[in-house]
């Protein structure tokens, strides 16, 4: 006897007992029948042999599969193995002489270890009058014609709640690959340059075409979720299950650790999110999609990219080799309103004396490094800053991939390019650094020094380009100097460390440190005088900082030296603004009123 235990695409779950052998089809003279367009007279066959139950294909057309793969005959079939036939997931169990027929306890089937790629089945479709065939027989791409609407109710508690989400979850999967196959092999019949189409034209008339597809499916039996079609259309035209999550405001990060593994940022805290891309191919569409329109690539021998959407949010992708579970895409969401120091305030991230003074050191031309760790806000608070910028000066931002996004009149934008296939034609942070220089700008922004590029900023810095700003990565103010020295150093500059020393003290006046909590929250968590040099040593002097104890902000009560020359020049400033008595944010003159208002505030 053979115990077959069958999911079908309703949520239904049974149990039945059959002789070996047994036929499965819609035939009525077939001991497993199942009913469904997609399901031959005559399908398959189970028998037992010597070596164990063997599953043969009749020579249906839409297949038989094991595992996720057709087969024409499987033999030993496991009490793991997955079979699937039409909408039917099925794992077969052998009853022993002496052992009760009766059903055991229902149990349902793990997902589909492996969907299919390829079109090993091949694919036949006619188009009439403009109309899809909805009897079009797909190949392996397309093996499930309808989807589990919810998962079947189990037991709280019961071990196979997790097994019913994962089968749900992979006939979910192949339906959206079957209706995207249908949907791409539909645009290809109407012969439509669709390189040349507006996306708007796109999803129009991909939009049509996958209703006339979903309709006729519906009218052959299959059972479609009502948001299916929706998620075939972004995965289709546009960026799949990215789709909703970019147009969600309280996602502020997506990570893609592969195609059915996605895990958000919200308020600061990663958390895992259900959707998912129906397969890796899939995923790889998607990353094609982002990348070639900036002119870059990703292939085994690139396997690596730095990319941006249109809105500036920031996307790095890594492929196999490189990869070594499938595909991963980080992606980090640029937001559509931008940020000021007023939101910054409101968020926590620094007290109003804090922003006044950062407000002002721009304002006067400055020059300024945030520093911080991974995802800590480095590049969030130097679009804030840059704000700060007076009308009329002229400004050249500089970034491996585009993030800034400034509101200034007088601006230019330049970004990075990789090497092409013949490993030429590159162009390097540092060699944009250079090039600015003849640009005439009053100020240059450097999206991240990682390298090089470092020795030219601090010049450029110091040699009439004041009010410059950068950042990098590093734990501390100190670090950040210690990581700017490395980088001059490894970049084959033939100069002593006290040189280089001397030149990082010349050119940086503030360090700003940015700091991301265990909480999630990001904040300014020092502000710190660059003073000069002694002894070797470049010395550094505490004007503000975060006091985790106590969970507020304090000044530490040192006036900056720079000071004096800004009262040589007439502009008195109020030095309560470092005194650490003065509240942060006590709505009076000290209070932050906008960098339009930076001198009434500060000064």
């Amino acid at each position: 006897m053979l115990r077959i235990h069958q999911h079908f695409q309703d949520g239904s779950r049974h149990t039945l007992c059959v002789a070996s052998p047994a036929t499965i089809g819609r035939d009525p003279s077939c001991a497993i029948r199942l009913r469904h367009w997609r399901v031959a007279r005559l399908h398959a066959r189970l028998s037992r042999s010597e070596a164990g139950v063997v599953l043969e294909d009749l020579g249906s057309l839409a297949g038989t599969h094991v595992n996720g793969r057709r087969v024409a005959q499987f033999a030993p079939i496991a009490r793991r193995d997955q079979v699937l036939i039409g909408s039917c997931l099925f794992e077969v169990e052998v009853v022993e002489q002496g052992e009760s027929a009766a059903p055991a306890r229902e149990t349902v089937p793990h997902a589909l270890s492996v969907m299919p790629q390829g079109n090993e089945g091949g694919l036949a479709a006619t188009e009439q009058n403009g109309d899809v065939d909805g009897g079009a027989v797909w190949g392996t791409n397309a093996v499930v014609p309808g989807i589990l609407p919810q998962a079947p109710e189990l037991p709280q508690g019961s071990a196979s709640m997790a097994d019913a989400a994962a089968g749900t979850r992979a006939l979910h999967a192949a339906l959206r690959q079957e209706l995207r196959a249908a949907l791409l092999h539909a645009l290809d019949l109407r012969r439509r340059d669709v390189a040349n189409m507006s996306d708007a034209m796109l999803r129009t008339e991909a939009s049509q075409l996958l209703a006339q597809i979903v309709a006729q499916r519906v009218a052959a039996g299959a059972l479609i979720a009502p948001g299916v079609p929706g998620e075939v259309l972004d995965e289709t035209i546009g960026l799949g299950p990215l789709e909703p999550l970019l147009g969600d405001p309280a996602i502020t990060e997506v990570m893609v650790n592969r195609y059915d593994e996605i895990f958000v940022e919200r308020a600061g805290t990663l958390q895992p999110h259900e959707a998912f891309f129906s397969s890796e191919q899939s995923l790889l569409g998607v990353i094609e999609k982002i990348v070639a329109p900036l002119g870059r690539r990703i292939d085994e021998s690139s396997p690596l990219v730095d990319a941006r959407l249109p809105d500036g949010s920031r996307v790095h992708a890594v492929i196999p080799p490189v990869a070594l579970k499938g595909a991963a895409l980080t992606l980090r969401k640029f937001p559509v309103r931008r940020p000021g120091l007023q939101d910054l305030l409101a968020g926590g991230a620094l007290d109003a004396r804090m922003a006044s003074f950062l407000s002002l050191c721009v304002a006067r031309r400055k020059n300024l490094v945030v520093a911080g760790g991974t995802g800590s806000g480095k590049t969030t608070l130097l679009n804030v800053l840059s704000h700060c910028v007076p009308e009329g000066e002229r400004i050249v931002t500089i970034e491996d991939a585009a993030e800034l996004k400034l509101l200034h009149g007088h601006l230019v934008s330049l970004e990075a390019r990789p090497p092409n296939l013949e490993g030429k034609g590159a162009v390097t942070i540092r060699d944009l650094v250079r090039n600015a220089l003849r640009m005439r700008p009053d100020r240059i922004i450097v999206g991240e020094c990682r390298g090089a590029e470092a020795f030219d900023m601090l010049a450029a810095m110091n040699t009439g380009h004041e009010g410059s700003l950068t950042t990098l990565h590093a734990n501390s103010p100190r670090d950040a100097l210690a990581r700017l020295e490395t980088m001059i150093l490894m970049a084959g500059m033939a100069l002593p460390l006290q040189a280089v020393r001397e030149h990082i003290a010349a050119s940086i006046d503030v360090v700003v440190q940015q700091t991301r909590l265990p909480s999630g929250r990001r904040l300014v968590s020092a502000i710190v005088e660059v003073t000069g040099i002694e002894s070797g040593r470049i010395q550094l002097q505490e004007l503000f900082r975060y006091d985790r104890r106590s969970q507020a902000f304090q000044a530490c009560g040192l006036v900056p030296s720079f000071f004096d020359e800004w009262r040589e020049q007439g502009l008195a400033c109020d030095a309560r603004l470092f005194s650490a008595e003065t509240a942060a944010m006590d709505g009076g003159s000290l209070a932050y009123a906008g960098p339009g208002h930076v001198e009434a505030a500060a000064c």
